[in-house]
């Protein structure tokens, strides 16, 4: 797997801050999508976040047959091909903010992709994260989709240096690999953002679970972005937006319906809880050899 982003040590202006998630609800009129988008990401900011995230596919409902029509152009240079990502950088330029925009679908050349574009305070695309793990799944009689029907999997990992620190990106199913959380912790991430949309089955029975998991194994922060629940489409999103710190504890949450959540991200309670644990480590090896 390559590596996207930068990976060197990052000096945040902040080492505390306010994070924010937006579970937005999800309409078929992209337009609409975009600008109630923008409302919720303003909001946020006027709440005081410094990152801000959005879920996956939050300017299309999850549908294969949606993916194609709804497709952007992305353009680092040039945005004007790409309405939903133009939004984002006005935005992360006019609020000073850190924006992790969910994802959408990407058309480049031949081939879809479900994307993640940060972008940074300036409101520069700092980095893309192209899903890499998709979700095919065949359970009879309850759920069958495949992403790989329309979409390609990314190859590279993504972690990007922002005003905010250094941050891993992860697109949903991704969350279900260890490794990538591991590679993103060895490269210096203390917040990976996960943005997702997990559905009504795999979400009671996950979703948590691997927040925290990721979280404790890591001892870093972990986000989590999902569209607010729409129970008329296919492919309802659980939802439950939330963040975990980097002793498994949830520190924010909410349900199915729409929100925006916030919690506080502190660098110093990161370096604590890796020296308790340290220490506890010690300890305990000195009970077997000394």
């Amino acid at each position: 797997m390559a590596e996207h982003g930068s990976s060197a040590c990052s000096h945040p202006s902040e080492r505390k801050y306010k994070i924010a998630l937006c579970q937005l609800f999800v309409s078929k009129n992209k337009l609409e999508n975009i600008r109630h988008a923008r409302e919720l990401l303003e909001a946020a900011a006027d709440g005081g976040a410094k990152l801000i995230l959005l879920p996956e596919m939050w300017n299309c409902p999850y549908s294969n047959e949606l993916f194609s029509l709804f497709a952007e152009e992305i353009d680092a240079d040039d945005l004007s091909g790409s309405p939903s990502c133009g939004m984002l950088a006005e935005v992360s330029r006019s609020r000073k903010v850190t924006l992790v925009g969910g994802s959408i679908p990407e058309r480049f050349g031949s081939h879809l992709y479900s994307t993640c574009c940060v972008f940074g305070s300036n409101g520069k695309l700092r980095a893309r994260h192209r899903k890499v793990h998709l979700f095919d799944v065949d359970i009879p009689g309850q759920l069958t989709f495949k992403e790989s029907a329309t979409l390609t999997a990314g190859d590279e990992l993504t972690i990007v240096d922002t005003d905010v620190g250094l941050l891993g990106i992860g697109i949903c199913h991704d969350i279900r690999f260890p490794e990538l959380a591991i590679l993103c912790a060895e490269r210096g991430a203390d917040v990976i953002c996960y943005l997702a949309a997990f559905e009504m089955n795999t979400g009671p029975l996950f979703w948590e679970v691997l927040q925290k998991a990721r979280a404790l194994d890591n001892q870093l922060y972990v986000a989590t972005c999902s569209p607010a629940r729409d129970l008329t489409i296919n492919h309802a999103a659980w939802g439950h937006s939330t963040v975990v710190g980097p002793f498994g504890e949830i520190l924010a949450t909410t349900g199915h319906e729409e929100a925006v959540v916030f919690a506080d991200i502190d660098y110093a309670y990161i370096r604590e809880v890796r020296f308790r644990s340290l220490i506890g480590a010690v300890a305990t090896l000195q009970m077997f050899f000394l």
